[in-house]
């Protein structure tokens, strides 16, 4: 049976529409205000924090060895890292409560992140919303720094 003009241009705006709503999950969108981001309430999607620091990497968590701290939940791979965390989370947590570094800084905004997106910077862990995202904030670290810290006050004032 041959296909029709009509069933060809439905099937491509289908075809279309699919792709677009795809296209749009991978888009950053601004999130609302929260101390930390976490999906689920488990932060940075169930990451070590403390691995950051310790192995110089992400290392996923385990849903068994968790500490609650504010208002999130944390996963750690081993009892040593959630008790160094539980010590002291101001020193492991990300910065700007783990939304996009970048956002922060250069849109005044929460964007979620992704844990491979990381960097250490004097100290202090910061995360970004992709590859891309990540290449650009790595041009000028020290300037989004200074303008998120600047700017991380407000954003948080509006809570």
């Amino acid at each position: 049976m041959p296909i029709s003009r009509r069933t060809l241009l439905a099937s491509g705006a289908a075809l279309l529409a699919a792709g677009a709503a795809g296209a749009y999950a991978l888009l950053p969108r601004t999130l609302p205000y929260a101390r930390v981001y976490a999906e689920d309430g488990i932060a940075i999607d169930g990451t070590d924090a403390v691995a950051y620091f310790t192995d110089a990497a992400p290392v996923p968590g385990d849903p068994e060895i968790t500490h609650d701290w504010a208002g999130a939940t944390w996963r750690f791979a081993s009892a040593a890292n959630r008790d160094t965390f539980a010590a002291d989370p101001r020193a492991y947590a990300p910065q700007y409560g783990g939304f996009c570094a970048w956002a922060v800084a250069a849109k005044g905004q929460l964007f979620s992140t992704r844990p491979e997106n990381w960097a250490v910077v004097d100290g202090k862990l910061y995360l970004n919303f992709n590859d891309d995202v990540q290449e650009t904030w790595n041009t000028d670290r020290p300037g989004f720094i200074a303008e998120g810290d600047r700017r991380w006050p407000e954003i948080t004032s509006d809570a």
